[in-house]
């Protein structure tokens, strides 16, 4: 959903410097086709699968920390693109995988192989190298960088909290979907969820901002092209919300943070095609190198996992022989008695 909310809501479209207001917009936008989705399921469920969107006072409690973490995963990836190009922003968010390790360990007690943290080391000697690129280019935002290292962290913690929370609306995606988004957004609509608490995060953080007067002062904020628009969006971050939520609920974290960095990797490119910018080898070296140490990351996690497979597999093969007697000397002992 940030992806959208961060193209949108930059001056590129529609002049209007308020990505956060465009995310409360996507937020709203979400919750009403959860609503409208069930609806249409319990008309005709022949046509369309969909959970029943009742709201759980105990579940919303549950999901709040993922609702912190997805408000702060939001703010500051938006943020991040206000400040440094879009080109700029695959080596800006580069770290995600590395505080996915941190955080695996931290949160889960998951270690990590010496393999992986190579990898890790690469992937942070291309971002040292991009942000020293960029300096000496003359384009670097401080706070850009900032910001971008701070959304990293958001988003490695958003999918190990994802994946936690999951299990509390019954592995239901559009379920997630719905109570994540149903505490972000302040509207007169759900005003009755009083246990909503992260319902008003946006609002100073729009305060905070000055989005206040950006929105109010915007020219076509009567526009009903605008609002078409802004609908648009908002159904393609519901569509990229569940997909999400469905990728880290059939695979894992790490492979929704792999996917992303291959997104941003050919956002790079096109960004930079398409506003005619001009880099220096180097700068293109650090993206490979971060490229590079993302995908060795990949093929060893992928190698970790299909060896901890086998010998489970092995294990299972190893214990089954020894269960089968037991049983069929316990049935044979049986039939003598009998």
């Amino acid at each position: 959903m940030h992806g959208i909310s961060c193209s949108r809501g930059n001056s590129v479209f529609f002049q209007l410097n308020a990505p956060l207001f465009v995310t409360w917009y996507q937020c709203l936008v979400t919750v009403v086709l959860c609503y409208a989705c069930s609806y249409i399921s319990n008309i005709f469920p022949s046509r369309l699968t969909f959970p029943s969107m009742t709201f759980d006072h105990r579940i919303s409690r549950e999901v709040l920390p993922l609702s912190f973490v997805f408000v702060a995963m939001i703010t500051t990836n938006n943020l991040c693109l206000k400040y440094v190009g879009v080109s700029f922003y695959y080596v800006g968010r580069s770290l995600t995988t590395v505080f996915n390790v941190v955080c695996s360990y931290l949160i889960l007690g998951q270690s990590t192989s010496w393999r992986a943290l190579l990898c890790c080391a690469v992937i942070i000697g291309g971002f040292f190298l991009g942000v020293d690129q960029e300096d000496a280019a003359g384009s670097l935002s401080v706070i850009g960088v900032i910001y971008g290292v701070a959304a990293s962290l958001c988003v490695a913690l958003n999918a190990i909290y994802t994946q936690r929370t999951l299990p509390a609306v019954g592995d239901s995606v559009a379920r997630l979907t719905m109570f994540i988004v149903i505490l972000l957004v302040y509207s007169l609509v759900f005003w009755q969820y009083n246990n909503a608490n992260a319902a008003v995060l946006f609002i100073p953080l729009m305060l905070f901002s000055g989005e206040f007067g950006e929105i109010i002062y915007f020219p076509s904020l009567l526009s009903a092209h605008f609002w078409i628009l802004m609908t648009i969006s908002g159904v393609f971050g519901f569509m990229m919300g569940y997909v999400t939520g469905w990728q880290i609920q059939v695979t894992s974290p790490l492979t929704h943070n792999i996917s992303g960095t291959a997104k941003a990797a050919a956002q790079t490119v096109i960004a930079v095609a398409w506003w005619q910018e001009v880099k220096s080898i180097l700068w293109w070296v650090s993206n490979i190198v971060v490229l590079a140490g993302s995908a060795a990351y990949t093929a060893v996690k992928r190698q970790e996992m299909v060896a901890n497979h086998e010998s489970n597999a092995k294990a299972r093969g190893s214990a089954s022989p020894e269960r089968e007697p037991m049983i069929s000397t316990k049935s044979g002992s049986a039939s003598e008695n009998v």
